[in-house]
């Protein structure tokens, strides 16, 4: 069985960083492709970037425009997202989930083995 654990949130200033990071428990995390999700209060959760299983293929939304950075250490199971610049509009939970198709997870038709519980990120103006 997949567990996901979110951590790093919090609250940050406009142009501020944060380093989110996603603990993987279970087997065979190096089989599973890792996604970044968030959703903003009163809207749908949207996809902000995803990694392939050993690391050497990225895919980013295009609202990221270079400022977020996805990597992983399969060697610790974890899975990680570093945000930069941040603006009012990056506030939301942000999710990792884990799926063995990463073709699939950029063509947003993957089915997702596991989803975590979520991370809060403010950024005040």
């Amino acid at each position: 069985q997949v567990q996901l654990v979110e951590s790093g949130g919090g609250l940050v200033q406009a142009g501020g960083s944060l380093r989110l990071s996603c603990a993987y428990s279970g087997r065979t995390f190096s089989s599973y492709a890792m996604a970044w999700f968030r959703q903003a209060p009163g809207k749908e959760r949207e996809f902000v970037a995803a990694i392939n299983s050993n690391g050497t293929n990225r895919d980013y939304a295009a609202f990221v425009k270079g400022r977020f950075t996805i990597s992983r250490d399969n060697a610790k199971n974890m899975v990680y997202l570093q945000m930069n610049s941040l603006t009012p509009a990056d506030m939301a939970v942000y999710n990792c989930a884990a799926a063995l198709d990463f073709r699939a997870v950029v063509a947003g038709t993957a089915k997702y083995a596991s989803w975590g519980q979520g991370t809060q990120v403010t950024v005040s103006s």
